[in-house]
């Protein structure tokens, strides 16, 4: 998995017609007065209900009130179709490329089901650039992008219940629109990205995505299609087991998004055969897999509060060196429980050791059970080696930066800092630059 962009090819057409008419559309946005705008050619979106057209003589897609996109700027690919056939990619390279400096967006993919933790790694990412990134509906930062391959749905939530799909069911999603747009994207061009709306279900218009240094592009289906996985120089799949992923799914559906316990768990079921059969096999080719486990230290447990998590690092990748505990390469087990670290019950266990992953060899770093106080963390840093930190205790320093977000006591965020370094590293290597160390 590297840069190929002599042998990237985008398959596009001029579709807009700069001479004609086009027709504007405005849909009331979801609990407000205002409306947004956007130029299409006689599109019929999927759950639209009421839309008033009116001709105009613009040329422009209309972005925000500030923001506009000339649209013979643009052509058509292939994939833009539908309800994605406003999507476009810019004729020639993005103005973004030279404005900051960009010599080749990164390319990083995160696999894993709903709810499974996407959002708090891609957090930690952020962290470790020392970047904040925008409230918009796409993240986009001075440094980092966060596309959510959910965009392209080709079917809303009313459609997808009419078919009886899940998003899961490729017959929902539009991958050779992704595949031309983040190819796009790598070679440099700005591209006109579908949007899908998780609070209304609907496909809405398409935004506008530029170049970054980093972009990352997670969701159910990033390497699904094998083309994508020679667009990506770094492979995430979290991987969640169905007893911890109900636990999760509940807690999150319904704290955050209002939904009933027994419609949660009709959802996780319906989801199953999908998930096993287009989801979960692309664990097997991911570069880095964080597994998160019932733990083994309580004979039974009901509560899934105490977890064993997993990280299977595969070798021989370059610029890739996986992290090890002591001594690289042997077969370890560590209880470091004592003077130096702080373990309530039923304590903490390290394993470290090579193995094999689908036929590929690995290693695997592994912590069952949940740390007592994030600041002693630092002495299980000392034991680390290959984690890519720029200074003594930076691990330590980034958990406790974000204490309160899901997994910090335990093993998952640990390893999200480790592959956060990981991808910080990578991206100095791949580009030549370096990125200053968040210092507090």
């Amino acid at each position: 998995m590297g840069f190929i962009l002599s042998t990237t090819t985008i398959v596009c057409n001029n579709v807009f017609n700069k001479n004609s008419k086009t027709i504007s559309i405005r849909k009331p946005q979801i609990g407000s007065s205002k409306t947004s705008s956007w130029l299409q050619s006689g599109v019929s979106y999927q759950g639209k209900q009421k839309y008033v057209r009116q001709r105009v003589n613009t040329k422009y897609w209309i972005i925000s009130a500030s923001s506009q996109v000339a649209l013979e700027e643009f052509v058509k690919c292939n994939g833009a179709k539908g309800v994605h056939e406003t999507a476009g990619i810019s004729r020639s390279k993005s103005k973004a490329l030279r404005n900051k400096g960009i010599e080749r967006p990164v390319i990083i993919g995160v696999a894993a089901d709903s709810g499974c933790g996407k959002s708090t790694f891609l957090r930690r990412v952020n962290e470790i650039f020392g970047t904040k990134v925008s409230q918009s509906h796409t993240p986009q930062g001075e440094l980092v992008t966060v596309i959510c391959l959910d965009d392209f749905h080709t079917l809303d939530r009313k459609g997808r219940a009419e078919k009886k799909v899940t998003a899961l069911h490729p017959e929902a999603n539009n991958f050779e629109l992704m595949y031309q747009q983040i190819a796009a994207l790598k070679e440099g061009h700005d591209i006109m990205k579908p949007i899908y709306n998780h609070q209304t279900g609907l496909i809405d218009p398409p935004e506008l995505i530029q170049p970054n240094h980093i972009v990352v592009i997670e969701g159910l289906h990033p390497w699904y299609d094998s083309r994508m996985k020679q667009l990506l120089d770094f492979t995430v799949y979290l991987d969640i087991s169905d007893e911890v992923k109900v636990a999760w799914k509940i807690q999150r559906d319904m704290a955050e998004r209002g939904h009933k316990l027994e419609n949660i768990l009709a959802s996780i079921e319906s989801r199953k055969p999908d998930f096993q059969q287009y989801i979960d096999p692309q664990k097997k080719d991911a570069i880095a897999v964080i597994q998160v486990l019932p733990t083994q230290l309580i004979p039974d447990d009901k509560e899934k509060k105490v977890l064993r998590v997993r990280f299977i690092q595969r070798e021989g990748i370059p610029g890739f060196q996986p992290v090890y505990l002591y001594d690289e390469g042997s077969t370890i087990d560590w209880i470091p429980c004592g003077r130096k670290l702080t373990c309530s019950y039923p304590g903490i266990k390290f394993h470290y050791g090579p193995d094999n992953w689908y036929n590929h060899d690995v290693s695997i770093l592994e912590v069952d059970g949940n740390f007592d106080k994030l600041e002693e963390l630092i002495y299980i840093e000392s034991h680390l080696n290959n984690t890519s930190t720029k200074f003594y205790g930076e691990i330590t320093q980034q958990l406790l930066r974000n204490a309160s977000a899901p997994g910090s006591n335990n093993g998952t965020g640990l390893f999200q800092v480790l592959i956060a370094l990981k991808i910080r590293q990578l991206y100095e290597e791949l580009t030549g630059k370096s990125i200053a160390p968040v210092l507090v």
